[in-house]
């Protein structure tokens, strides 16, 4: 590759965005990275959830071989220990040497660890990298309680991970209040008050005085007002001081109290020399959290284009959930601003608290504070950043929605409003992308990656996106087709309310025409999900597609598969000899599948029902391979036989199997049980997964594979066997009652409105009080299970449709197969052509 030498010393969020983007112009640059971690970048901001069943593979952002196939040179676990600015070299520690022609600073921060007497012990440590993480990990096996030093963001983060590791947590901090610099006194309160119901225990005030050896722990805290802690393991997590060592031995300008001095182009003293992130200081500050850096990484490579941006500061205005708790601050949060007035609401009852300070006009927003509840932080967002004029009565913008709150609508938002501050993405850049022809949401989220990032902006994208395709006369509506001016949550809840279970009742009450390939199999789905009926009842005759017809999936060469059901994957050498014995006499093509079944294909339709009457006899039931239901439950062999295990795997995941077994949904849904975090079945690519802890299962939702894989959400963690079951029962139900049709629960999940917290508020916590009536219903349909092939097999009416031809006995002889490794396959093109001619 030729063109201008990048060299790019760091690998974090920030160094990794820059590659990210400048790979992606116009011109061709010659480009090195240059990592001191031995891993290239991950994801920090979730770096806690590794110790709640996620891989340190999982926080990848990247991988050498995504370098590579980039064109970028990419060396990790080699620190630079030095610049030669004349020569335009850096040199590492392996002694490596590098020419540049631009050189960017992406070097990070490292944790503070205030000078404390006896602060080097080994069990104190830091909470940075996933080294770190691996030796906390290490360090708490010997150890029943921790200590975290520092109340912030960072330090209720750390406090969070160590909980999830089973350990006494304790949080010590200097101030007198959590979250001192975001949030305000009240708030501050409330914070400490809901993060000790969740047996945190909170120490503010406390100036450190000395480590030393413990009387019943291993160390002992001794603090300056006389008092101590003992606890086994300290982490210290007091906030981080910029990584400028590099710079500053290089005679790079660098702050009083540190960081590498940058001007609005994130150049530092020397032209050819750049730094971005959490090492640069702009206007005396460090910006600790990732999207400013992204932005200083925007700034920095637009002077290699003729489109020059400037970087002037960034909001630090966060939302975020610590310890489960929903925290946002936005601007001026404790209202020092002259003159500004403020408005609180606060609801002991629902432990709530909220608070804007405005201008002394009333007009302008100022900042904010909510904890407990965030639901209102991107509409006052919206109001701070944009500087939009208040509504007369600005409180109404945090009381409870019957309390005539105001809601931005999002076509009085200003073409500069900023929809996505991970990725900067403008309201602009939105138009402009509709204008030139994107109409879903998908295809914004695809070209701007808006929402991708912390997810908090995925409602307002949503409806930025419908007004403006409204406003270019392109129908933004939900019906599932032209028959039901309705969608599928809204059908579903007219069959429920009225009960009504057929479809052309429905049809007649609530439709026009005569239904479609569309509405049938839709309505079909959503009456199996009320009222659990055979599916080849004779009122739902007509309604289902081929494969549900006819119980089983129809393949290229009009021939069916036999998929019977193997919970968990377990199953006896008796079976395995009936499923063999089967595939002999009807001389079937036989595959193991990697849902840890076994499929029968090459079934002529007439075959079917004699060949289930032996699977059946056997002891077998439909696997329901066929029908938008619930597909495997995958399993590893647990603490059984493992030596790793820490649960049975096995039972649990045949326990859950013939639970949810023939449970009807918008789509399949798969599932699978790891019996320990190793994560031999996959659990974190199911729509819903479970990973077994050492007190209990940690739950994971809206997985998948297939053509747009995505890594399923950490939902709860450390639960018993009840409140697992529990929990997986709402979810499911939750998600057959709310999804669209033909909707993945991972695509359900992407779109529903407020996203994973909202799920959690309503499995959880119940915030919608439908729970109980969520449970009831799912009891319903595991109490009406029944084999539809059982069922089949015993009527002599629904057998007659099982037949090649509707007047004769005989086989259908334009089924063809040929012999590959020693069973059939359907024959191709040539194949018959040969066959036809050879008598």
């Amino acid at each position: 590759m030729t063109g201008k030498r990048i060299v790019i010393v760091g690998n974090g969020m920030v160094g990794h965005y820059y590659v990210e983007k400048l790979v992606a112009l116009p011109q061709q640059f010659d480009i090195t990275v240059i990592g001191a971690e031995p891993r290239p970048a991950y994801d920090r901001v979730h770096l806690s959830e590794v110790f709640s069943g996620k891989k340190p593979e999982d926080l990848a952002l990247t991988s050498r071989e995504h370098y590579q196939q980039l064109g970028v040179s990419a060396h990790f676990g080699d620190e630079v220990i030095s610049i030669n600015r004349e020569a335009k070299t850096i040199t590492t520690s392996t002694g490596r040497n590098f020419n540049y022609d631009k050189l960017i600073l992406a070097t990070g921060s490292y944790p503070y660890v205030p000078p404390i007497p006896g602060a080097e012990q080994p069990a104190c440590l830091v909470y940075r990298t996933i080294d770190d993480l691996g030796r906390i990990r290490a360090e708490s096996k010997n150890a029943k309680s921790a200590a975290v030093v520092g109340g912030g963001l960072l330090g209720l983060e750390c406090a969070n991970a160590l909980q999830n590791l089973g350990l006494q947590t304790h949080v010590v901090e200097f101030a007198n209040g959590l979250m001192n610099q975001q949030l305000d006194l009240r708030g501050s309160q409330l914070l400490r008050r809901l993060i000790e119901e969740l047996d945190v225990r909170v120490h503010t005030g406390k100036a450190t005085r000395r480590i030393a050896a413990g009387d019943d722990s291993r160390l002992k805290m001794e603090f300056a007002d006389n008092s101590a802690l003992e606890t086994d393991l300290i982490v210290f997590s007091a906030g981080i001081r910029p990584n400028d060592n590099l710079a500053k031995s290089a005679n790079l300008e660098i702050g009083e109290r540190g960081g590498i001095v940058i001007d609005y182009h994130c150049r530092t003293s020397d032209s050819s020399i750049y730094a971005i992130g959490e090492c640069a200081l702009f206007g005396n500050k460090i910006y600790g959290l990732v999207a400013p850096g992204y932005r200083m990484a925007d700034a920095a490579l637009s002077q290699l284009t003729e489109e020059k941006v400037a970087f002037q500061g960034a909001d630090m205005s966060t939302k975020l959930k610590l310890l489960g708790v929903d925290v946002g601050s936005i601007g001026d949060a404790k209202g020092n601003a002259e003159n500004c007035c403020s408005f609180e609401y606060a609801n002991e009852k629902t432990k709530i608290y909220k608070r804007i300070n405005v201008s002394a006009d009333g007009k302008q927003l100022l900042g904010a504070v909510l904890v407990g509840d965030c639901s209102d932080y991107d509409n006052l967002m919206q109001y701070y950043s944009n500087g939009l004029e208040l509504p007369e009565q600005a409180e109404t913008l945090i009381l409870p929605s019957s309390s005539g709150a105001v809601t931005l609508n999002a076509s009085a938002l200003p073409l500069t409003a900023t929809i996505c501050s991970c990725h900067n993405v403008t309201k602009a850049q939105i138009v402009d992308l509709i204008d030139s022809g994107a109409v879903s949401l998908a295809a914004v989220k695809t070209e701007t990656a808006a929402s991708t990032g912390c997810g908090g902006c995925a409602a307002l994208l949503k409806s930025v996106v419908d007004a403006e395709l409204s406003m270019r006369g392109v129908e933004v509506n939900n019906h599932i087709c032209e028959h039901f001016k309705f969608s599928r949550q809204e059908l579903f809840h007219i069959c429920k309310i009225e009960s009504i279970q057929s479809f052309y009742v429905l049809l007649r009450k609530h439709g026009q025409g005569r239904g479609c390939d569309i509405c049938k199999p839709t309505v079909a789905s959503i009456l199996a999900s009320l009222w659990n009926d055979y599916v080849l009842e004779d009122k739902h005759v007509g309604l289902q597609d081929t494969n549900d017809t006819f119980l089983a999936n129809m393949q290229k060469n009009g021939t069916y598969s036999v998929v019977p059901r193997i919970p968990g994957g377990e199953i006896t050498p008796a079976k395995l000899g009936v499923i063999a014995d089967v595939g002999k006499q009807f001389d079937l093509y036989t595959k193991i599948t990697g849902g840890q079944r076994i499929d029968l294909f090459g079934a002529r339709l007439n075959q079917l029902p004699e060949i289930w009457k032996i699977l059946v006899d056997a002891g077998f039931e439909t696997g329901h391979a066929y029908g938008k239901a619930l597909r495997t439950v995958k399993s590893c062999v647990g603490n059984s036989w493992c030596r790793y295990g820490v649960q049975d795997s096995v039972s649990m995941a045949i326990f859950i199997e013939n639970r949810y077994k023939g449970l009807r949904s918008p789509h399949k849904i798969k599932s699978a049980v790891s019996g320990c975090t190793r994560e031999c079945a996959e659990a974190q690519s199911k729509d819903f997964g479970i990973i077994a802890t050492e007190r209990g299962w940690n739950l994971f939702v809206g997985g998948n594979g297939g053509m747009r894989p995505r890594h399923a959400d950490l939902f709860a963690t450390d639960l018993d066997d009840e409140t697992l079951i529990k929990y997986i029962d709402r979810y499911l139900i939750f998600y057959i009652r709310t999804a669209a049709r033909l909707q993945r629960t991972s695509v359900w999940l992407d779109n529903l409105e407020g996203g994973l917290d909202y799920l959690r508020e309503v499995v959880i916590d119940d915030r919608l009080g439908i729970a109980a009536e969520l449970e009831q219903q799912m009891q319903s349909l595991v109490g009406t299970y029944q084999c539809e092939w059982k069922t089949t097999i015993n009527d002599a009416e629904k057998l007659k449709r099982f037949r090649q031809f509707v007047n004769s006995d005989a086989d259908d002889t334009q089924i063809l197969f040929v012999r590959e490794r020693g069973q059939p396959r359907p024959a191709n093109a040539e194949e018959r052509k040969l066959m036809e001619l050879t008598p």
